[in-house]
């Protein structure tokens, strides 16, 4: 076969730094399109993306040709250098060293998606922690506390 293709549907979480509540609503909409522009970028199309105070999540088309740790090492790298330009209220701005990437069956991208647009309302009943250990427990993931949190 002469063309290669691919399917294969992510779902990136991650955290700001000790899960530090500085993501405010003034700058979320640049977040969200810088980190998209970041993805179109590397061939990773965004299919959806959300933040609350403390943690985004991203549902996107992973990129044949790039390698996920360093898409997510640029979303993560270059979004931190443009949102520290935003505002002083981000001068020490960082996200959590790791992050947790999921694959997205076909059959539930749009549930996910749709998840992923209601973070606001889900984050009332559950923080970030306790959906992250939920997330790793239900994709076989198994979380080491020791090194998950920081």
């Amino acid at each position: 076969m002469s063309q290669s293709l691919a399917n294969i549907v992510v779902h990136l979480v991650f955290s700001t730094k000790d899960r530090r509540q500085l993501l405010r609503d003034e700058e979320r909409g640049q977040l969200h399109a810088y980190i998209t522009g970041i993805l179109r970028n590397h061939g990773s199309p965004l299919i959806e993306i959300n933040s609350v105070r403390d943690h985004v999540h991203s549902l996107f088309a992973q990129s044949k040709n790039h390698a996920p740790a360093k898409i997510v090492e640029q979303v993560k790298s270059s979004s931190s250098g443009w949102i520290k330009e935003q505002h002083a209220w981000y001068a020490d701005f960082a996200w959590q060293t790791g992050y947790g990437e999921f694959s997205v069956s076909p059959t539930h991208v749009d549930g996910v998606a749709e998840y992923i647009r209601n973070q606001a309302e889900h984050h009332k009943q559950e923080d970030f922690q306790a959906e992250f250990r939920r997330f790793c427990e239900k994709n076989g993931k198994p979380l080491d506390e020791r090194y998950a949190w920081d």
